[in-house]
């Protein structure tokens, strides 16, 4: 996890670079060679021409930052859902996995993604993007349920009081996506738009605190899916807020429980 904020620190500081780079951009004027003619005849000098935008250009540090939920759609009644659930029989339902919703954040950070402009007009602009990054789920449950790997993968009742009981995920993703750009005002921009991601599972760990065992983390397949997608949506005003939300079309796991995270935050930065 160091490793995953210090890479958060870094594109953040990419991001607001970048920014500040744009800004200067758009706020002089580039330098063009002018003919022109006088009572001294003709002369050559250089003229003020505005920056102009390209169709290719690519965006460095969009960061999502976010919260979690869990949509399930297990049938609980199932026996294989049944028997991956060690725990009795009143408990066998949707409220055994409750989250503490503002402590199960999600993070994405995509530190390159290429645009391209196809359409651009007084009034309206659309890119489409794609690029590489990571996407992070944690999730803070209020039950003192653990996940085992044995032989068989389960979830258990736990016979300790957990301080905190979290679960984690790291996707390797590749979004790919569009985005419109439809002006409001001279200076204001309504964004909206939508893709699709596909990422890969790097590493998935608990993390429990207890005051009879400290602090134990494990990383472990469990009973995860390797590979992962997700539908996501953005809307907000260019330059002021960006809201994106983000649902998972596939289950976290392999078998028994069918668990979808959806996630909405602010995005910084974007196409």
């Amino acid at each position: 996890m160091k490793t995953i904020y210090c890479l958060l620190a870094v594109t953040m500081l990419f991001s607001a670079a970048h920014g500040q780079e744009k800004s200067d951009t758009a706020n002089h004027k580039k330098k063009s060679t002018e003919l022109s003619f006088g009572p001294d005849g003709f002369t050559v000098g250089k003229a003020d021409s505005p920056h102009v935008e390209q169709p290719f250009d690519v965006e460095i540090g969009v960061v999502d930052i976010g919260v979690n939920t869990l949509q399930d759609k297990t049938v609980y009644s199932n026996a294989a859902t049944q028997n991956f659930l060690k725990v009795p029989g009143d408990q066998k339902n949707s409220d055994l996995f409750s989250l503490q919703n503002g402590k199960s954040i999600n993070v994405n950070v995509w530190p390159v993604l290429v645009k391209w402009r196809p359409v651009k007009t007084e009034h309206q602009k659309l890119y489409f993007y794609s690029g590489v990054g990571l996407q992070m789920y944690n999730f803070r449950f209020t039950k003192d349920i653990s996940y085992l790997n044995n032989t068989q993968p389960e979830v258990f009742m736990d016979t300790v009081s957990f301080g905190k009981n979290k679960l984690g995920f790291t996707y390797l993703s590749v979004p790919l996506g569009f985005t419109l750009k439809t002006k409001l005002a001279p200076k204001a921009w309504l964004v909206y738009g939508a893709g699709i991601t596909g990422g890969y599972r790097l590493s998935s760990w608990t993390k429990q605190i207890s005051g009879e065992r400290g602090k134990q983390k494990n990383h472990d397949s469990f009973n995860f899916n390797d590979f992962n997608s997700c539908v996501t949506g953005e809307i907000g005003v260019e330059g002021y807020l960006r809201l994106y939300v983000s649902y998972q079309l596939t289950s976290l796991q392999k078998t028994a429980l069918d668990q979808h995270p959806l996630c909405i935050g602010i995005r910084i930065g974007g196409a």
